[in-house]
C-alpha cells in the first residue's frame, strides 16, 4: 500500500519549551499524528495510536472508533490531555502527551478506565507508522531487547527511532502496511496472530501489545542520529517519573507568561486563553537548531491524499509568514525572538538581495518563485526593530540595502503576489513594497547615507503615484453602479499597464475550466494593505467602493463574517468534500477576518466583533484554521459548517493576525501602521512627493508627461547618451551609484517633444540600444 500522510487539520500542536528537546508533535482525532525531529521541517512519523479489541465482538482503532476531547495541561502550555470514549461506551482512554523537557522524546501517559470485568477482556495494542526522513517508503524496523526493556527500533538513512512503553510489550511485530501489519492482523480476527521480528525497505507499521490492566503506562517515541542515541533518549525519559516530567514541562512554558499582559484589556476568559495559547503557538513554530526559523504550520494540508512526493507541506519558511509571526511577538513585548528572526533572514537572503519563495530551515530552496512582498517584509521588520531599539548589536543595513536593490531592479511588477499564483501589479504587494522602501529610507538616513535614502523614497513615491492607475479598474462589472475598484492583480499583458484590459489565468481550476477571466473582474481584499501601512486613507472613496465589491462577491457568513481570497479561487476542499488535489473550491480564510478587523479599526469602527469571530473559528486546543467549510455539514468527510476544512490547521499567520488585532484594539491604533509612510502620503510630508517616472529595462516606458522627472535606472554603472533634438545635439552623462546597487541618471522633461537615448554599461554587458520616449504636454 502506498504511504500517505494524515489529515491537515490538527486538534493540537506542541513541543517542550526547552531547546534540549528537539521534537514537535501534532494531535488529531484523539491520536498522535506527525512527529518532527530533529528540526521542525522534518516529520518522521505518520501517526501513533492504540488498537483495542475484546477478542470476540469488536475491533476499535482510536481514530475511527472513539469520541475524542482535548485540552491543554493548563491554559497556555503546549502539552495535552486527551479523553477518548469508545463508541460502544465500554471503556475510556485518558492520555497525557508532552515532549520530554530535556530529551528527544514524546511521552504519552495512558490509562484505561473501564469496569474490572471489561478491562480484563480488553487487548490493547500500540500501533506506530514511521515515515522517517519525510517518507513512508524505504523504512526499516526490528524488535530489539535491551537490559532496560523490550522495544522497537526503526531506521532510515541517518535517522533512528525507538518505540517503547513502561509496561513490557507482551508481543511485538513489524509488518508492511495493509499486508501483514498489526492493524490488518488484529482487524482480521480480533487477535494478534503474527509476530515478525523485522520489516525492511517498505511502508511499515510497528505493533506492540500492552497489558492495560496493570494500571497507567507511558508510551515513548524517541529519536537520534544513531541507534544508541535514540534508545538512550527513550529510557532516560522513562527514568524520570512522569509527574516530574509534567511539572518541568509546565514550569518551562510558564516563562512565556510575561507576554500575556494584553489579555486583560477587553477579553473574557475564553479569549484570554486563546490569546495566551496563540502566543505560545507562535513560539512553538520556531526551530531549536536554527534560531529564528519559523515555519508556516506543522501541517500537511490534505495529507491523507498525499504521499512521499509531498516533502514540504506547510512545514517550510515563508518570509511573509515569518515576519508576520515576528511582528505579532513584537506586539506582545517580545524583542528577542523577532531579533533572532531578523538575523536568520539576513543569513537566508540570496546574493542578489531576494528571498526564495519558501525554503527549508537550513536555507535550501523548496519553491523558487519570486514574490516581491517577501523581499519587503524583512525590511519593515528591521525598521520596527530599529524604532524599538531592539536590534542589539545586529546591523541589518546590508540586508536592507540588498533587498531594496532587488525590489527596484525586479519591480514594479511581481512574478507572484501573496497568493503565490499570478504575476503583475498587485495592490497588496505594492502596499508593502512602498512601506518597505520608506522604512529603508529611514534606516539609510540613520546610517548617514541621505542620498541613497532619498533615492529609495523617490522610488516609493513612484510606486505610490501609480498604484491606483495600475490596479484600479474603471470598467468593472461585478457590482452594478461600481465600475471603479481595485482588482486582485493586473497581469500587465504586453506591458500595457492597463487594469481594464487583459485576462488572468487562474490556478487550481477544475479540468473542464474555465481557466481565464478578465482581470478587471477578479477581486480580492489585498488593497486593504494600503490602509494598514498608511499609504491610503481608510475613507478614500476608492477604498470604500472596493469594499462594497469585495463584500458583495467574497463575503461569506458561516455564520460569522469571513471572506474568500478571490472569486473563482480553486485552492480548497472540493464541493463534495473530497480533498483538494490539483483543483478545488476556494473557501473562506479566517485571517482575512482579522485583516478586515484591522481596517475597521483604522476607519474608526468597532473591531471587537472581528476578534470574537476569530476566537469562534478556533477549534481543538485553540487552533485557527487556514480555511473553513462554508457548505452544509458532511459528517462522513469530517466537515462541519463553519468548521475547519482539511487545509492547514493551525495557520501561524492567522494566529499572528489575531494577536496583532488584539494589540491594535488595546492601542486604538493599527499596530502594523508605519508612521513614516502615513506621514509621507497622508500627513504633513505629502507635499514633498513630486511627480516622478522610472524607466528600467524591465519597464521601458515610451511616453511621459512634460514636467515629470524622468529617471533612467540601470542595474550597474553605465554611461547614457541622450538627445532631445534627433541627435543634432546630445548629452553624455555618467550614472550615479547608490548603496542599493542601483545606478541612475535623471533626464529633464520640461517641454513636449521626443527624447532618444542609449545606455552603455561599463562592463560591456549590454550594447548601446536606442530607446525613445515621447514627452506629452503637461
Amino acid at each position: 500500500m502506498s504511504p500517505r500522510w494524515t489529515r491537515g487539520a490538527k486538534d493540537a500542536v506542541g513541543t517542550a519549551y526547552s531547546t534540549a528537546s528537539r521534537v514537535w508533535y501534532t494531535l488529531a482525532a484523539g491520536i498522535l499524528t506527525e512527529v518532527y525531529f530533529p528540526t521542525i521541517d522534518t516529520p518522521q512519523v505518520r501517526d501513533l495510536q492504540l488498537l483495542v479489541t475484546d477478542g470476540a465482538t469488536f475491533f476499535h482503532d482510536e481514530r475511527r472508533n472513539t469520541r475524542s476531547a482535548i485540552e491543554c495541561l493548563d491554559e497556555a502550555s503546549l502539552g495535552f490531555e486527551i479523553v477518548n470514549v469508545a463508541e460502544n461506551d465500554l471503556y475510556t482512554i485518558r492520555k497525557t502527551v508532552i515532549g520530554a523537557p530535556h530529551h528527544d522524546c514524546v511521552l504519552m501517559r495512558t490509562r484505561f478506565d473501564a469496569p474490572a470485568e471489561v478491562l480484563k477482556r480488553l487487548k490493547v495494542f500500540v500501533l506506530c507508522a514511521p515515515h522517517l526522513e519525510i517518507g513512508g517508503w524505504h523504512n526499516n524496523a526490528e524488535t530489539f531487547d535491551t537490559k532496560a526493556g523490550r522495544i522497537f527500533v526503526a531506521v532510515k538513512g541517518a535517522t533512528w527511532m525507538a518505540l517503547g512503553a513502561t509496561t513490557p510489550f507482551l508481543r511485538r511485530s513489524c509488518g508492511f502496511v495493509a499486508v501483514n501489519d498489526g492493524w490488518t492482523d488484529v482487524h482480521d480476527n480480533l487477535s494478534m496472530d503474527w509476530e515478525y521480528d523485522a520489516a525492511y525497505d517498505g511502508n511499515i507499521a510497528l505493533t506492540g501489545e500492552v497489558d492495560a490492566t496493570s494500571g497507567p503506562f507511558t508510551v515513548g517515541l524517541a529519536f537520534g542520529d544513531t541507534r544508541h542515541r535514540a534508545i538512550t533518549n527513550l529510557f532516560q525519559s522513562f527514568a524520570v517519573p512522569f509527574d516530574t516530567q509534567v511539572e518541568s514541562f509546565r514550569n518551562e512554558w510558564s516563562r512565556t507568561a510575561k507576554r500575556f499582559a494584553l489579555t486583560s484589556s477587553f477579553h473574557d476568559h475564553a479569549g484570554t486563553v486563546l490569546f495566551e495559547r496563540s502566543v505560545n503557538l507562535l513560539l512553538a513554530h520556531e526551530d531549536k537548531s536554527y534560531p529564528g526559523a519559523t515555519i508556516a504550520s506543522m501541517s500537511i494540508p490534505w495529507g491523507t491524499s498525499k504521499g512521499d512526493e509531498e516533502l514540504g507541506g506547510y512545514h517550510l519558511v515563508w518570509t511573509r509568514d515569518l515576519v508576520q509571526t515576528a511582528t505579532a511577538l513584537l506586539a506582545v513585548g517580545d524583542q528577542v525572538t523577532p531579533r533572532r528572526a531578523l538575523v536568520y533572514l539576513a543569513i537566508s537572503q540570496r546574493a542578489d538581495g531576494g528571498f526564495y519563495q519558501n525554503f527549508w530551515i537550513d536555507g535550501r530552496p523548496y519553491w523558487t518563485g519570486v514574490q516581491l512582498d517577501e523581499v519587503s517584509f524583512p525590511i519593515v521588520l528591521a525598521w520596527r526593530m530599529h524604532t524599538e531599539g531592539a536590534l542589539g548589536e545586529f546591523d541589518p543595513l546590508e540586508m536592507v540595502a540588498a533587498a531594496c536593490g532587488f525590489l527596484i531592479r525586479e519591480g514594479p511588477t511581481t512574478a507572484q503576489e501573496r497568493w503565490e499564483e499570478n504575476g503583475g501589479f498587485s495592490p497588496s504587494t505594492l502596499a508593502i513594497n512602498i512601506a518597505a522602501l520608506i522604512c529603508a529610507g529611514e534606516l539609510l538616513d540613520a546610517a548617514g547615507d541621505t542620498a541613497t535614502a532619498e533615492f529609495v523614497r523617490q522610488y516609493a513615491d513612484f510606486l505610490e503615484q501609480h498604484v491606483d492607475g495600475w490596479t484600479a479598474t474603471t470598467a468593472g462589472t461585478l457590482l452594478a453602479g461600481v465600475p471603479r475598484h481595485y482588482i486582485r492583480i493586473n497581469p500587465n499583458d504586453g506591458g500595457r499597464e492597463d487594469p481594464n484590459s487583459g485576462d488572468i489565468t487562474l490556478a487550481n481550476q477544475p479540468p473542464d475550466g474555465p481557466y481565464s477571466y478578465p482581470a478587471r473582474d477578479i477581486v480580492d481584499a489585498g488593497f486593504l494593505e494600503l490602509v494598514r501601512y498608511g499609504v491610503r486613507d481608510p475613507h478614500d472613496p476608492l477604498i470604500l467602493d472596493s469594499l462594497r465589491v469585495v463584500d458583495a462577491i467574497l463575503k461569506v457568513e458561516t455564520p460569522l463574517p469571513c471572506w474568500r481570497r478571490y472569486n473563482h479561487d480553486g485552492y480548497g476542499q472540493r464541493g463534495d468534500g473530497t480533498s483538494f488535489s490539483g483543483w478545488g473550491v476556494g473557501r473562506p480564510w479566517p485571517l482575512l477576518t482579522g485583516e478586515r478587523g484591522h481596517y475597521e479599526l483604522a476607519a474608526g469602527h468597532d473591531a471587537v466583533p472581528y476578534v470574537r469571530a476569530l476566537e469562534t473559528f478556533a477549534v481543538g486546543s485553540g487552533l485557527i484554521p487556514e480555511q473553513i467549510w462554508d457548505q452544509p455539514t458532511l459528517p462522513d468527510k469530517l466537515l462541519r459548517y463553519g468548521g475547519p476544512t482539511d487545509a492547514a490547521l493551525p495557520l501561524v499567520w492567522a494566529h499572528a493576525e489575531y494577536i496583532k488585532l488584539v494589540r491594535s484594539i488595546a492601542d486604538r491604533r493599527v499596530f502594523d501602521l508605519v508612521e513614516c509612510v502615513r506621514r509621507r502620503y497622508l500627513g504633513e510630508d505629502r507635499h514633498r512627493t513630486a511627480p516622478i517616472e522610472m524607466w528600467t529595462e524591465k519597464r521601458p516606458i515610451t511616453t511621459i508627461s512634460a514636467g515629470v522627472r524622468l529617471r533612467v535606472i540601470g542595474s550597474g554603472p553605465f554611461v547614457i547618451e541622450w538627445s532631445a533634438s534627433e541627435w543634432s545635439e546630445r548629452v553624455r552623462a555618467e550614472s550615479v551609484g547608490t548603496r542599493v546597487s542601483v545606478h541612475y541618471v535623471d533626464i529633464p522633461t520640461d517641454q513636449a517633444g521626443r527624447i532618444r537615448f542609449r545606455l552603455l554599461y561599463r562592463d560591456g554587458a549590454q550594447a548601446a540600444t536606442e530607446h525613445t520616449i515621447e514627452i506629452g504636454s503637461r
